[in-house]
């Protein structure tokens, strides 16, 4: 079972920055999770739209300038990275999901992950793109076809994992609360690999293996691992 680093190792370190990022690798993820929010031209780590919750600032990320942005301390003195700094540091060490939060221009968000994936020599088959916004799913892959999506849900669908084939994504990614033996045998019958968020206990984690999950998203990586393999 894969395990990806949820935010980075949010457990260890502030979530979405570098030394959260450093401190996954290290500890030996398989993957590494993190979110994405669009500041103009650039492209920044941050889960929320105000950076009240996980920065010293107050405000949304939109009323600043992104000298603003970049002067607040997202926990220990870490800035919020710009994507460009996190591909560098993670490079083709591991595989690498990027979450879509307030992305409003896909195609230069793709044509960005590419060129600085060129420049920091990260293979562009270790992206896998994500988002709740199967609208932005849909159009991203309408504008890259050969790209890795994974389609989020929050809930348990009628249809089970119906939305994530008609996206023709490649993983089915489901929160712990709702997954179910039923959605991931349906997801499977659909060629379909299946994500759980946020799995951080061993009970749950357990579960999740004999369930034949194909990936979970944890806070504290190198834990999990240990779990899963026995340690």
């Amino acid at each position: 079972m894969f395990v990806y680093a949820h935010r980075g190792a949010s457990a260890l370190a502030p979530e979405n920055t570098l030394l959260a990022i450093k401190q996954a690798s290290e500890a030996g993820a398989d993957g590494i999770e993190f979110d994405v929010y669009q500041h103009q031209n650039e492209f920044i780590l941050i889960h929320d739209r105000w950076v009240d919750r996980t920065t010293n600032g107050k405000g949304t990320i939109d009323s600043m300038s992104f000298e603003q942005v970049r002067s607040l301390d997202a926990g220990k003195g870490e800035q919020i990275p710009t994507l460009s700094e996190v591909l560098a540091l993670i490079g083709a060490r591991c595989q690498i999901n990027i979450e879509m939060k307030g992305v409003h221009d896909i195609e230069l968000l793709i044509d960005y992950v590419a060129k600085h994936c060129r420049q920091h020599k990260v293979p562009s088959s270790n992206i896998l793109f994500s988002s709740f916004d199967h609208h932005v799913l849909k159009h991203l892959k309408r504008y890259r076809p050969d790209a890795r999506i994974g389609a989020l849900t929050a809930g348990n669908p009628l249809d089970y994992a119906l939305f994530a084939q008609q996206l023709d994504a490649e993983f089915a990614n489901i929160d712990l609360t709702f997954v179910n033996q039923a959605f991931i045998e349906d997801a499977k019958q659909r060629g379909l690999k299946v994500g759980v968020y946020t799995v951080n206990h061993t009970e749950d984690l357990d579960k999740m293996k004999s369930w034949g999950v194909d990936a979970v998203f944890c806070n504290d990586p190198g834990e999990a691992l240990a779990i899963i393999n026995g340690g």
